[in-house]
């Protein structure tokens, strides 16, 4: 069975599974004492240590372990803007940071950084959040992945590092997804990273702080990682992180040409096999294993349903996968198409006739779904019949769709049959309380060459405005 969801948590590494086996006879003892034991599990810690660290460019005594990559950026965001407190309470941030950067960063003042349709932040539109607010507020932190978690989006780190060092404000990357294919270049201040993301054991992370960066740390704290993260180490699976990083680096340049070529077959093939698909992402500057997708008229809990059934384990940032039906924050702030979204990252020694075959099944079960929910036939508006023009008044007036109460992709499903049998000029005014339509209503609009004239509250959700150009 296929598993395509590497960038939620990669499959363990051998290597990873040796070093622990190994580690866990070797590296039980404390290594904070003197005896023989404890000494032993010292030379086990600090080796792993330096090994992180050279992986991650950084000097040894610079980085710490932490019980997860979620902790180490909590530890990096707090510790970093709490001593810069004097300098400032705000914190900028792109608007597709990874849900933990901004749950750490909500303590303090936001400032989101908006992205293009591409998912990437410009140096410039940092720079322009790095000064004072409008009440003189300046900024004490700024955070940036080097890459996306959904996309597979790469950043400008060294551009922005660039920016925020005549500013005066040190930057923290959330490298997670990045670490497996190397380091991360620019002159970042802080670093975070999850063992899990590159085939470490999870309940691993690291987070590397340069020195002459101001921090203090926020949480209990003791003697143990230079007293930034309290606990006893769990050494054995520190190890095994370590030692699968050196591993995957070792093997990344081969890994990452076979999966770039992989991902490239399904970026390019999709359009081709499965009707009103939109491939989101950069095409260029991305990870070598992610590419995701969105599928028109398409429940994605339900699309997912049926590829687990069909033997593919893939993720989703679709609104209809989430007990909160909202959708992805960055998919909204990409302003792409939520609906039917699909991630797929490809593990190491993905074998290509897995991906072929992805590519065989995946219209039959989109097909299906389409039909199942009702889904228009086809892309193309129908000539406007006679009757139905009639019944549908003179063009420029306006029609309401009323689609309250009904979840993604209804409200969308619903325009799309209406529209044919309207003339040219008439304005739909849709009616919808799912908060998904905020951003497929408008993105319907450009795949299908319509007029998207905005939004405003209705008595019971939101009326958004469509006008028929074609």
């Amino acid at each position: 069975m296929p598993y395509f969801d590497a960038a939620s948590s990669a499959p363990l590494h051998p290597v990873a599974r040796q070093a622990l086996l190994a580690a866990l006879d070797e590296g039980w003892a404390d290594p904070s004492r003197l005896y023989r034991e404890g000494r032993r599990a010292r030379l086990l810690l600090d080796a792993a240590r330096e090994a992180a660290a050279e992986a991650v460019g950084c000097r040894p005594d610079e980085l710490i372990f932490t019980p997860s990559g979620t902790r180490a950026v909590h530890l990096g965001v707090s510790g970093a803007a709490s001593a810069r407190r004097r300098a400032g309470r705000r914190v900028v941030v792109s608007a597709v940071e990874h849900s933990s950067v901004l749950h750490a960063a909500d303590r303090f003042a936001l400032t989101e950084v908006p992205v293009d349709r591409l998912g990437r932040v410009s140096a410039a539109g940092f720079a322009g959040a790095l000064g004072p607010d409008s009440s003189g507020e300046g900024v004490a932190l700024a955070c940036l992945q080097s890459a996306n978690h959904e996309t597979g989006t790469e950043q400008p780190v060294a551009e922005v590092a660039g920016v925020c060092r005549e500013a005066g404000v040190p930057l923290l990357v959330d490298a997670a997804q990045s670490l497996a294919w190397g380091p991360v270049d620019g002159g970042w201040s802080l670093l975070a990273g999850s063992a899990h993301k590159w085939g470490g054991p999870a309940g691993v992370g690291l987070l590397a702080v340069r020195k002459g960066v101001r921090f203090a740390p926020q949480e209990p704290v003791d003697e143990r990682e230079s007293g930034r993260s309290a606990g006893f180490e769990n050494l054995p699976a520190i190890v095994a992180a370590a030692a699968s990083l050196r591993a995957v680096r070792a093997e990344a340049a081969d890994e990452a040409a076979g999966l770039r070529a992989l991902v490239d077959r399904i970026r390019t093939r999709l359009p081709e096999l499965v009707p009103d698909v939109e491939v989101v992402g950069d095409p260029v500057r991305r990870l070598p294993h992610i590419v995701t997708f969105s599928c028109l008229y398409v429940d994605g809990e339900t699309l997912l349903h049926e590829l687990d059934r069909a033997g593919f384990s893939v993720s989703s940032g679709s609104s209809c996968t989430s007990s909160t039906l909202t959708p992805s924050h960055v998919l909204r702030a990409m302003g792409v198409l939520s609906e039917g979204n699909v991630r797929v990252s490809l593990p190491l020694g993905t074998a290509a006739a897995d991906v072929d075959r992805f590519l065989a099944v995946l219209p039959d079960l989109v097909s299906a779904v389409r039909a199942r929910i009702g889904a228009p036939a086809g892309p193309a508006a129908e000539p406007v019949a006679e009757e139905a023009a009639a019944d549908a008044g003179e063009a420029g007036e306006s029609l309401v769709l009323d689609t309250l109460g009904r979840r993604c992709p209804i409200p969308v499903i619903e325009l799309a049959k209406l529209l044919p049998r309207v003339p040219v000029g008439t304005m739909i005014t849709v009616l919808s309380d799912d908060e998904a339509a905020r951003l497929d209503i408008p993105a319907w609009c450009e795949m299908r060459g319509q007029e998207y004239a905005g939004e405003h509250p209705a008595e019971r959700g939101t009326a958004y405005l469509v006008r028929r150009v074609s």
